[in-house]
């Protein structure tokens, strides 16, 4: 040891100078009286953990009767009602990564379900289309996932699916999704 440590502590306890020596990381630290925050009981985490229980629940339809994985359900689910639309539309829509969407429309063209075509006003733009297959697929899986939606919700009073949905109104619109 340093003489100069041996000067400043002499005769000290451990503790005493272990407080000295982290008194500012002491201090920094929050009071005692700070909350605890218990995960489950987070909002933000629960939004996420039901809104993964959602897309379970809905991957029965979509993954287990037509091979559709997540992304690729939400290109087909995006592009199905425009008839058109581009790749850049999708993830804004969805706030997919433009890799997971561009991967999604690849294997979604591999399996012609979806085609590309120019955009005639900006060539380098592509615009994507369910193929006639694509278009059968998504005038069968439709039905199929609004079922599942609605038995989802009818543990939901009306009262209840109204302020809920009024409640995602809100928070998509203050996070500027709407």
């Amino acid at each position: 040891m340093s003489a100069r440590f041996e000067t400043l502590f002499a005769g000290a306890s451990a503790l005493s100078v272990r407080k000295e020596i982290f008194a500012d990381e002491l201090a920094a630290r929050p009071p005692a009286t700070t909350p605890a925050l218990l995960l489950t009981q987070f909002t933000p985490f629960r939004l996420n953990r039901l809104a993964q229980g959602v897309s379970d629940h809905l991957a029965a339809v979509y993954k287990e009767k037509f091979g559709l994985e997540i992304p690729e359900w939400r290109v087909i689910a995006t592009v199905g009602p425009m008839w058109s639309c581009t790749a850049q539309h999708i993830a804004d829509t969805t706030r997919m990564h433009k890799t997971r969407v561009s991967r999604a429309i690849a294997n979604l063209v591999k399996r012609d379900l979806i085609e590309r075509t120019s955009n005639a006003d900006d060539r380098r733009e592509m615009e994507l289309r369910l193929t006639k297959s694509g278009r059968a697929m998504y005038t069968e899986l439709v039905p199929l996932a609004l079922e599942r939606e609605r038995a989802l919700l009818a543990c939901l009073g009306e009262e209840e699916l109204r302020s809920f949905n009024e409640g995602l109104d809100r928070l998509e619109e203050f996070l500027g999704l709407g």
